[in-house]
């Protein structure tokens, strides 16, 4: 067998086993230790398993492709590879599947430290060529930080108690007046997308104008969020006029914004369209706007409330906001209908800017388009100097 030298790539070293041989264990467990996984190349990247199994599959969250994907044995060796094509710059979310006797059981991938957390679990992270986790979503030690005050209000249109999470900047003063922008699933937000590390170093770097959040915490959130007039209602008539009664708002429609993902985003649309008066900003990031133009809905019953509302919407858009940003990644079942509303949203004058991702439905996605969601909507002293 030809020997491994040094300057052969992890690709080319695997290549030359699998044409040559099975590489004894020595060989594997240096192969190992010397690389990082997946192997990613310009265009391409190499998913690698090291251990025992019936069979291995790559399990991925990109629409369109086969979610199943089977890894290869190297001959008569426990190591298990696939190439795929992928894009430079792109980010995906995956799980290994080991198969013993017929039976499946999903991992992380053991090679892989990258990870991302979601309200089911973990994720293994692949960052294709060129991929660059953003500087502004980590800590920054000189970025003074804001504070976190835990409230809770009695909503009359949804007859229970609401908790909500405060935001307040570092640099809160009485004296002053800040907008006020209300996040869908405040949670998790702040805790699968950083969102307070994120608005403090936005706000130090000056990017993003000083401001309050409510991020807010829904009980029944797939009703809630589904275009219900209540929770619109409770948003728009009780939670706003509270929170400027007892903080230093701006008060007007040019000072507040909504902000949601999914689910969170048709929360925030259909509360703008219902008050169209109320808030000045959206942010809307993979919006559920499933809707039946072209046929019947396949996303189960949830979604039929949805389809309704995102039907009479596109039958008569009308502007409910002076900006709207609008995100939504390539590898998601959602961008056809974030991709089809941004024209219908256009057409009625409204401000909109809209951003693709190579990136899936996950909270790192929506993590890494803030930057520029914020930005639009609420732009600091830096940005207003140079735009």
């Amino acid at each position: 067998m030809t020997p491994v030298t040094d300057t052969m790539t992890a690709r080319e070293t695997l290549q030359m086993w699998i044409d040559e041989g099975a590489p004894d264990a020595a060989a594997i467990d240096a192969f190992i230790e010397q690389n990082s996984f997946p192997i990613v190349e310009p265009g391409s990247v190499t998913y690698v398993f090291h251990g025992q199994a019936d069979g291995v599959n790559l399990r991925h969250f990109v629409f369109g492709l086969p979610s199943t994907q089977p890894l290869h044995r190297v001959p008569h060796s426990d190591l298990w590879y696939l190439t795929l094509d992928l894009p430079d710059c792109s980010r995906m979310e995956y799980k290994f599947e080991l198969l013993f006797h017929g039976q499946g059981k999903w991992i992380e991938d053991p090679l892989n430290p990258n990870r991302a957390l979601d309200p089911f679990g973990a994720n293994s992270v692949l960052q294709s060529y060129g991929y660059e986790h953003p500087d502004w979503t980590r800590h920054d030690p000189e970025a003074r930080e804001g504070t976190i005050e835990e409230l809770r209000f009695r909503s009359r249109s949804l007859h229970h108690d609401y908790p909500v999470s405060l935001y307040k900047p570092a640099r809160f003063r009485r004296t002053r007046r800040y907008p006020l922008l209300i996040v869908m699933d405040g949670g998790d937000y702040l805790h699968f997308s950083k969102m307070k590390t994120v608005l403090d170093n936005l706000i130090h770097r000056l990017e993003v104008s000083e401001m309050i959040v409510a991020f807010t915490h829904p009980r029944d959130r797939l009703n809630e969020y589904a275009a219900m007039p209540e929770h619109d209602r409770f948003l728009a008539e009780e939670l706003t006029p509270r929170l400027e009664s007892r903080y230093p708002l701006i008060g007007t429609r040019e000072g507040r914004g909504l902000m949601g993902a999914s689910f969170g985003a048709l929360a925030s649309f259909s509360t703008a369209l219902r008050y169209p008066d109320m808030f000045g900003g959206l942010l809307l990031q993979s919006g559920s706007f499933a809707f039946t133009d072209i046929g019947e809905q396949q996303r189960g019953p949830a979604f039929e409330p949805v389809v309704e509302f995102v039907n009479r919407y596109r039958a008569k858009p009308v502007p409910m906001a002076e900006k709207v940003f609008v995100s939504c990644g390539m590898y998601e079942s959602l961008i056809y209908e974030n991709r089809s509303m941004v024209p219908l949203l256009q057409s009625t004058d409204m401000d909109v800017r809209y951003v693709e991702s190579r990136d899936g439905h996950n909270w790192e996605n929506w993590r890494d388009r803030m930057r520029d969601g914020l930005s639009f909507l609420f732009p600091g002293p830096l940005w207003m100097v140079y735009e």
